[in-house]
């Protein structure tokens, strides 16, 4: 059986119908290939609290390994790190560290990117920004750990 995974497009626009999400559906494939369960992305609108709530829908869930896109920049309705903050329990700094080093083989914007990652009891969350481009050279930093770090939150050695 695949560990639930899931991703949460973070987008006013995208909520709205206004825009189409790009970069949620390059996550979940990459959750596919690398052989998770995961639906197609979930959107919810900008705002920490909107983040928190679906955060807070799919552990209740039972959701093992959650990927946000989306909401971590500059403007004054990216506040996905804020929301994700009030959720996790115990932060993985260097997972959000390689994420934005690598990001910069792309960018250097991708300095600018807040996104943090964490633990959530046994789930792994993690803060991608909304880019396509941004999600694709994530991926495999996230998809390379998540087997590994939630066979340690099941009490698995660090082998």
């Amino acid at each position: 059986m695949s560990v639930p995974a899931l991703v949460i497009t973070v987008s006013d626009r995208s909520a709205a119908g206004v825009r189409t999400d790009a970069s949620g559906p390059v996550a979940v494939v990459a959750l596919r290939e690398a052989g998770f369960g995961c639906p197609e992305a979930v959107v919810i609108p900008d705002g920490a609290d909107a983040v928190e709530e679906a955060l807070g829908v799919a552990l209740e869930a039972g959701i093992r390994l959650i990927v946000t896109t989306g909401g971590t920049g500059l403007a004054p309705r990216d506040q996905t790190p804020e929301g994700t903050r009030r959720v996790i329990e115990r932060d993985l700094p260097g997972v959000a560290e390689e994420l934005r080093r690598r990001g910069l083989d792309d960018t250097p914007a991708a300095m600018l990117s807040r996104g943090v990652a964490g633990v959530a009891g046994d789930a792994l969350i993690v803060n991608l920004p909304g880019s396509p481009r941004a999600v694709a050279s994530g991926m495999p930093v996230i998809t390379a750990i998540a087997h590994h770090a939630l066979a340690q939150l099941d009490g698995g050695d660090h082998a």
